[in-house]
């Protein structure tokens, strides 16, 4: 692991470690699980990768791993899961790079790394407990699926650290996701500074900084909205309707 990349080799990896490969064009990344005998438990939407219940998903979808004629007889078949899945670690890559996550990484190395989804300020529970979440979650599911507030990402850092954002008018944990809201803001916020400067490197460095504080803020290690909450006490929340999570309605066809 370094400062450009966190790629990894197969042989490196333990039970517990929170895994990631990107896709095509590097417009997202997969998240999940690692819990041991080549398994990947991860978090899907109806068992596609990633989705919004939108036109974006056209180019999401596109961006994914073409899906397999046969299905894998070691996988869970998505059809009977609850959007958690248990996959082979060679299904879970598509034939992508696998990375590890960071934990705990320093304010230095977090703001270094620019792209969002790949490292976090918050600490990691011991990897015993991290699989044992993974687990209780594929037999009880993580609610429902949603790009922004309850997506892959978000579920790997749950089972590695336990914290959770219950106020659910806000964003998730997901650092990929604080990535695509933040470039936005920071353009918006930083726009009342060109009066500080007209020099177009200078409001270029400007709309970087608004855009890595507003990363920094957001990481699930220093979020005051996060807590920590137990997969027992979560599961029950999500069967009582204490917690919900609305997933983006889709789109109708268009009439002919």
């Amino acid at each position: 692991m370094g400062l450009l990349s966190n790629r990894i080799g197969k042989e490196s990896l333990k039970p517990g470690d929170h895994i990631y490969s990107w896709r095509t064009a590097y417009i997202y990344a997969h998240h999940g699980i690692y819990v041991g005998n080549d398994t990947v438990i991860h978090f899907t939407r109806r068992g596609q990768e990633v989705g919004t219940g939108t036109v974006l998903d056209l180019l999401l979808v596109s961006s994914g791993p073409a899906r397999a004629q046969l299905h894998c007889p070691t996988c869970t078949p998505p059809e009977e899961g609850n959007g958690v899945v248990s996959s082979c670690l060679d299904c879970f890559l598509a034939g992508g790079i696998l990375y590890r996550f960071e934990y705990a990484v320093s304010p230095a190395l977090f703001i270094a790394k620019a792209r969002g989804g790949t490292c976090t300020l918050a600490v990691s529970d011991p990897d015993d407990l991290v699989v044992h979440r993974a687990k209780y979650l594929l037999e009880n599911g993580f609610g429902c699926y949603n790009v922004f507030k309850n997506n892959c990402e978000d579920f790997a850092i749950y089972c590695k650290t336990g914290l959770l954002v219950l106020d659910q008018s806000t964003i998730g944990q997901s650092g990929q996701a604080i990535s695509i809201i933040g470039g936005p803001l920071a353009a918006v916020l930083s726009t009342p500074l060109r009066l500080v400067t007209t020099n177009i490197y200078g409001m270029a460095a400007t709309a970087v900084g608004v855009y890595c504080a507003s990363r920094y803020a957001a990481d699930i290690g220093m979020r005051r909205d996060a807590v920590k909450v137990s997969v027992e006490d979560l599961t029950a929340r999500l069967a009582a309707g204490l917690l919900q999570v609305i997933e983006p309605q889709l789109l109708a066809a268009p009439a002919h």
